[in-house]
């Protein structure tokens, strides 16, 4: 398994607070190559440039949610088979449910603890160390 400073990383949410926390977690755990977007459509167009490894997107945001942005990358036929973790605010079946038939590889629900994002990841990944 790649370890974690070889593992390209898109951080998508719409508030900076959030993407801050996200970036300094994923940074403990070693990753290096680490980007952020504040909207998922702009995030669409760089992981289309940068083909990134990873995604850990948020699912509540204003302009495309994370549930599209999913389905963007999955019908992509060049990025469909990027890694992808979806943050929600909301325990809500239905969400988990529509991401997971577009294939999410994990979800978790706010609030978390680094722990719980790293878990997450690793069960992707393997060990990130």
């Amino acid at each position: 398994m790649p370890a974690a400073s070889a593992i390209k990383v898109m951080v998508v949410d719409d508030q900076a607070s959030m993407r801050a926390m996200i970036r300094r977690a994923l940074q403990d755990f070693g990753f290096k190559d680490i980007r952020d977007k504040g909207a998922a459509s702009e995030a669409f167009a760089a992981i289309k440039t940068d083909r990134d490894h990873l995604v850990i997107s948020d699912y509540n945001m204003p302009d495309m949610d994370g549930i599209d942005l999913l389905r963007a990358i999955r019908t992509d036929d060049v990025i469909g088979k990027t890694v992808f973790i979806m943050l929600t605010g909301s325990s809500d079946r239905e969400i988990v449910q529509q991401a997971a038939a577009l294939g999410v590889n994990n979800y978790l629900v706010k609030p978390f603890a680094p722990a719980a994002l790293k878990e997450k990841i690793e069960r992707v990944f393997g060990a990130l160390t």
